[in-house]
């Protein structure tokens, strides 16, 4: 076993997590010894003759299994980013462990009465706002999880609660399996026509690396949206495109059809246990937004906005097409095909011209680059901590003074053992614990083009946007500086937490910034500000059809989750009523977004899809406020800085928006931006 103490951690530098000593063999005997402690720990709070207080209740119990949230965080981190079948397997195991554990608190009766009896008395308790904010969030633990049910009611929450920890995982399994098993190999090279020499070489270098002649296209985002996006055979990207919508439906032993009807009524069940109407009461009265009426005003007040604009680009695209290839009925798999067509001709501007002068390394220090600029951050590479994989580049990042603030880990290329997509992570939250401020270790995970024998990896536009979004939520973590882990960084309301990523989405727009890091590979040229100003001008191109499809995601997910699900046979069916006033495309019978959309039935944003949008109301109301006084101004980031990216879930997320700003946020921001005003 792997030394660790709740008290000092690992003993390694700055307390990293020792990946090269971790055995998948160590995982299941460390969560059973980790598991009692943390029941031990519990036990003493509970068993206490002591009268409770904040301190010897609220404070016990926030830093009570340490140990096993960090063994949590490592291996269901790795679960995600360089998983095998052991893993998996363990995965499957432990997760009713842990579901139950976590059961055994929230339905602890004792326990409860402890943090109900310090919960009554907090008028006369002199608590700071942060130590009243986790004060509440204590107690919902454990009113919201079941602990003023009867035992009856109890023993049927702890049976759902286990078995929906075991679907998500089976969901996220089969949906990681169909990912990897489609392959699909061209060795007629005239089949490869329109694709970019960077895209045909790394097809050329993936097929070599599984000992086949030819060209290996898959299903992880740098090879299959090159090919539907240049690929000029048409047949060839209908399959590719077809494979892709058809993960989890194809009624096979990974068909997750079934899995996403039993999540919906489970989850459906177990609101109505506690008292609530849906899973979207349940969940959204902790969110901004609050109640699914708010979700579905805000949503189709939106969609008023925008459906009309998206019909008028669908119909201009569908034209373009005609008139370009003869194409009489524009299907799913022509999509980005002619989008990207009709885009260079509109703005001379591709992907291709683009890509020279974003170098991923360079894109990485450039968004090191703006951090110094906004927050006097210093990111130091380093070797001398442990990583799970060989690809993981692993930083140490300072302040002006030198001083310790976190350790950063980039991940940055599609693997076999990783999941599709881009997400931040933690390994270890930032927290205050007997005078020492404890530093957090911070992780993003991306799928990027990687490098081949002639090029380095080369992003594209929508890449390098997706580098700093999770980068922006790396921030969040990193500038973290609050007493409590549970209120630390990115934990705060779904609907706000998006604000920190996106809003550092929009300098990668911006003259001033993309001069920082956005050099030609080869020549070492700055990008042509004529190139610039079409990204400027092009960033609103099909926003109305981007709009309407974030829109089709959340009200899906609110379809799902806030209506009483128990009459549903047909999954299929029940998404397309769902889609039926954002819909574009004619249906793809093969094809189902429910089966594969991991975001919601396997991550943690059920019911709070719609929070994408919701947080671009409040970055682009936020960079409103850096553009009015410079996009590298001090004083805004330091406000930014002080009262968002530092203070967690401290306080109302609406408390710390209109403290930074001023104000509350107003919608004309993102409608200007997104060219949807009229």
């Amino acid at each position: 076993m792997i030394e660790y103490s709740s008290t000092n951690g690992f003993k390694t530098k700055y307390n990293t997590a020792p990946f090269s000593k971790i055995k998948d063999a160590h995982y299941l005997p460390a969560f059973t010894t980790a598991i009692a402690e943390a029941k031990a720990e519990i036990d003493a709070i509970t068993n206490s003759t002591n009268a409770p207080t904040f301190e010897n209740t609220i404070e016990a119990l926030e830093f009570s299994g340490e140990k096993l949230d960090r063994i949590s965080s490592i291996f269901f981190n790795l679960n995600s980013a360089e998983t095998n079948e052991t893993i998996q397997s363990i995965a499957q195991e432990v997760s009713p462990l842990l579901s139950e554990f976590s059961n055994d608190i929230t339905l602890n009766k004792d326990l409860f009465e402890r943090v109900k009896a310090v919960y009554d008395a907090k008028a006369t308790l002199n608590l700071t706002i942060e130590q009243h904010t986790l004060l509440d969030k204590k107690y919902k633990g454990f009113s919201r999880n079941g602990a003023n049910l009867p035992e009856d009611k109890k023993e049927k929450l702890r049976v759902i609660d286990k078995q929906l920890s075991q679907l998500k995982l089976k969901f996220g399994e089969n949906v990681l399996a169909e990912t990897n098993a489609f392959e699909m190999l061209i060795t007629n090279e005239a089949d490869l026509s329109g694709l970019p020499d960077g895209a045909k070489e790394a097809a050329k270098q993936l097929a070599e690396s599984k000992q086949k002649e030819g060209w290996l296209f898959t299903l992880d985002y740098p090879s299959y949206i090159p090919f539907v996006t240049y690929a000029d055979n048409r047949e060839l990207r209908k399959k590719i495109s077809i494979a892709a919508g058809a993960k989890g439906f194809k009624g096979d032993d990974l068909d997750n059809q079934n899995i996403v009807l039993d999540i919906v009524k489970l989850r459906h069940n177990r609101a109505n246990l506690l008292g609530y109407k849906t899973h979207a009461h349940f969940v959204l009265e902790e969110r901004m937004a609050q109640t699914p009426e708010t979700v579905l005003e805000f949503s189709n007040d939106l969609l008023e906005k925008a459906k009309p604009a998206a019909e008028r680009e669908f119909k201009t695209l569908e034209n373009f097409a005609k008139d370009l290839d003869g194409i009489e009925q524009l299907q799913k798999w022509d999509g980005a095909y002619y989008s990207e067509k009709l885009k260079q001709k509109l703005f001379s501007l591709d992907d291709e011209i683009l890509k020279p002068y974003f170098k991923l390394e360079s894109v990485i220090d450039g968004s090191f680059k703006i951090a110094e600029k906004l927050f006097d951050l210093h990111f130091e590479e380093i070797d001398t901590i442990d990583k799970y994989h060989d690809d993981v580049l692993t930083y140490k990042v300072t302040d002006s003074k030198g001083n310790f603030i976190a350790i950063f880990y980039a991940d940055y290329f599609p693997r076999a053992g990783k999941r599709n997509g881009a997400w931040m992570t933690v390994y270890k939250p930032q927290y205050i614990k007997n005078g020492e401020n404890s530093r957090p270790h911070i992780s993003i995970v991306c799928n990027f083009t990687k490098p081949t024998k002639t090029k380095p990896s080369l992003l594209t536009f929508n890449e390098v946007t997706t580098l700093f979004h999770e980068f922006g939520h790396a921030l969040h973590g990193m500038l973290a500086n609050t007493t409590y882990p549970s209120l630390s960084g990115t934990s705060v309301f779904w609907d706000f937490v998006e604000l920190p990523s996106q809003v550092m989405e929009n300098w990668c727009y911006e003259k001033e910034a993309l001069e920082l890091f956005a050099t030609h590979y080869e020549t070492g040229e700055v990008i042509p500000m004529d190139l610039v100003e079409k990204i400027k001008a092009s960033a609103t191109f099909h926003e109305g059809m981007q709009t309407l499809r974030q829109l089709s995601f959340g009200l899906l997910d609110m379809s799902w989750h806030g209506t009483n699900p128990s009459a549903v046979t047909n999954v299929k069916a029940y998404e397309s009523k769902a889609f039926e006033n954002t819909k574009l495309y004619p249906d793809v019978a093969e094809n189902c977004m429910s089966t594969a959309f991991s975001h919601i039935f396997q991550g943690g944003y059920s019911s709070g899809y719609y929070s994408y949008k919701w947080a671009e109301v409040l970055d682009a109301d936020a960079f409103e406020f850096f553009k009015e006084k410079g996009i590298f101004n001090k004083t805004v980031a330091n406000k930014f800085k002080d009262n968002v990216l530092s203070q967690g879930g401290t306080e109302n997320p609406m408390t710390l928006y209109k403290r930074f700003r001023g104000q509350a946020p107003k919608p004309e921001a993102l409608l200007k931006r997104a060219g949807l005003l009229k």
